[in-house]
């Protein structure tokens, strides 16, 4: 495990998607709870970490402010969806400002290059679920002043910008709002996330001419596993498009709960996009397990471990943070 951990070190090790700013814990303090914190992704050697911002987590209507009630989140930011959203992006920058110099919230290329420099962790922000916005455009402008760069437009059901992939959701496409925040996301420079979107509301997606997509974590179909898994089809317009897709850690999207499992997803998305098109898609502290073994991101060892011994450094260097840091360099902004 030595050499790995030093392989950790020296690379930027880079993962899509950690849902921890919602159980509102104290992320420049070391816990035993959940599987991110600072000091444990500085301890795993991670350079870029993505959180995201959740506002309705759960099918039912309803569920997410009984949750945050339960989480201690304070009265006024469980309000409605869009104080949530503003709440997790002051958390955020609130811990950075506590991080002394650890953290930063990566807003450009620039700002991405100089935290690699300083030996700094990038946070990127994203938006889980576009219904955030409660239908009003104007205020995707000011997620992005505030240092957002991605948005998934659906989370666990159906909004009113498009279909969600979440069974028995009828597989719906964009609406005619849907149409025109993507248009707004286009002109501002911010990434849509197609993690939860429906097939029909892929397609509509995947028509646009300029906006950027990826996904920031998921399974891939034909290696079995869970519902919202992406086709083959679905990642090679990905990968004609420039983006990447996080392979997840959670058993019930892989059909499998050990990390041989998550490599056989990951070698699966390579060979259909190429070795520039996969990278980490965890789920930490998304309400779902880690595979046998994995106690938190400190264990991502395990992973890198089980990749090298089927393929060269390079490959395993580019999936375990390569590619999104390529990614993300070049849709940041300048």
């Amino acid at each position: 495990m030595g050499d790995v951990n030093e392989l950790h070190q020296r690379w930027c090790i880079a993962d899509g998607h950690a849902d921890s700013l919602m159980w509102n814990r104290d992320l420049c303090t070391r816990s035993d709870e959940g599987h991110v914190d600072f000091p444990r992704l500085r301890e795993a050697g991670v350079k870029l970490q993505c959180f995201t911002i959740v506002t309705r987590g759960f099918p039912f209507i309803g569920g997410f402010p009984v949750f945050a009630a339960w989480r201690g989140w304070p009265r006024e930011a469980r309000a409605s969806e869009w104080a949530r959203a503003l709440w997790q992006v002051e958390r955020m920058e609130a811990f950075c400002q506590r991080s002394d110099g650890a953290v930063r919230v990566a807003t450009s290329r620039q700002v991405l290059e100089d935290n690699l420099a300083q030996g700094r962790l990038s946070a990127v922000l994203g938006v889980e679920g576009g219904h955030a916005i409660e239908g009003k455009v104007e205020r995707l402008a000011e997620l992005h002043r505030r240092g957002v760069r991605f948005m998934g437009l659906t989370h666990l059901s159906n909004n009113d910008l498009g279909g969600s992939s979440f069974p028995m959701m009828g597989n719906r496409g964009l609406t005619g709002l849907g149409q025109e925040v993507v248009e707004e996301m286009a002109r501002l420079g911010l990434s849509v996330d197609v993690a939860h979107a429906s097939e029909r509301t892929l397609e509509h997606l995947f028509s646009h001419p300029t906006v950027r997509f990826f996904c920031s974590h998921t399974g891939v179909r034909a290696a079995g596993g869970g519902w919202r898994n992406l086709s083959d089809a679905s990642l090679r317009v990905i990968a004609d498009r420039g983006g990447v897709v996080g392979i997840i850690f959670a058993p019930v999207y892989l059909g499998g709960d050990s990390v041989d499992d998550v490599v056989r997803h990951i070698e699966h998305a390579v060979d259909v996009m190429g070795e520039e098109g996969v990278g980490l898609g965890s789920d930490y502290d998304g309400m779902v397990p880690l595979p046998k073994g994995m106690k938190d991101v400190t264990d991502l060892h395990l992973l890198t471990t089980a990749l090298l011994r089927r393929h060269p450094e390079s490959w395993v260097e580019r999936v375990m943070g390569g590619n999104f840091r390529r990614f993300f360099q070049s849709t940041l902004g300048g």
